[in-house]
């Protein structure tokens, strides 16, 4: 199944629910799901439930703001990297997440 597909899936299933509770209530499950899927790495089981709990959320959250994910992500790094435009990146390496992430995951720890 192709990204496009699998958003389609999703919107078929579920977007009566994603709808009816809006886009910043699904931004929440989506942040959710991403704190959870951190936690299954952490503690080294469900890793991959946790990976497609949080594209199945991506995915509502694409379908509530009419945008393809396909198409998106193929637009922004189809051809590599979209600072450098290369492959493999030849970005200066960064650590970590920028500060203003880093701060918002101290906040909610």
């Amino acid at each position: 199944m192709d990204i496009s597909r699998f958003q389609e899936v999703i919107r078929d299933t579920y977007i009566h629910h994603d709808r009816r509770r809006g886009l910043e209530r699904t931004l929440d499950w989506l942040v959710s799901e991403v704190y959870e899927l951190r936690q299954a790495i952490e503690a080294g089981k469900g890793i991959e439930e946790e990976l497609a709990d949080v594209l199945a959320w991506l995915a509502s959250v694409a379908n509530l703001l009419g945008i393809d994910l396909e198409k998106a992500a193929v637009e922004r790094y189809g051809e590599g990297c979209p600072k450098c435009s290369s492959k493999p990146c030849r970005c200066q390496y960064r650590e970590g997440p920028d500060k203003d992430v880093v701060l918002l995951l101290r906040t909610q720890s």
